[in-house]
């Protein structure tokens, strides 16, 4: 279901349920499988942990939308300054590999963490880490 792009909980509700068919809607995204007869107390409590879930992930996904909105303000340069600067690099070394003075450098990541609103790098390198923008360990070709 999480594949097709629904995003609504489903809950399966049958009366011919079986373990193969129940791990089945699981994987496929359902919230629950229920046999019936079921009683109303289970029913509603599967449809509330349902819901509960749906909201956590809508307000995730909102929190999400508002860093990638973040990003998508940064300039060309300021986007290439940001790759090392999450990666713990001293504002030097990125004017050495970017061919730019050192102070161009401390511009560019100041205007960073204005748009990011933020008041350190650490911050920076926590939203690169929740929109999933941060190198992985061996890309450096260790």
């Amino acid at each position: 279901m999480g594949e097709l792009g629904y995003r609504l909980p489903i809950i399966f509700l049958t009366g011919y349920g079986d373990v193969p068919k129940s791990v089945r809607a699981i994987k496929a995204g359902a919230e629950d499988f229920l046999i019936k007869p079921v009683a109303k107390k289970n029913l509603l409590s599967a449809i509330e942990r349902a819901l509960t879930r749906y909201e956590e992930m809508r307000d995730h996904d909102s929190r999400i939308a508002a860093l990638r909105s973040l990003v998508s303000r940064l300039t060309p340069r300021e986007r290439e300054v940001f790759a090392p600067v999450v990666c713990g690099r001293l504002n030097k070394q990125i004017a050495h590999e970017l061919g730019t003075a050192e102070r161009t450098i401390k511009a560019h990541r100041q205007q960073i963490m204005e748009k990011y609103k933020v008041q350190s790098p650490a911050e920076i390198v926590l939203i690169a880490e929740r929109l999933a923008m941060l190198p992985s360990p061996r890309g450096n070709g260790q």
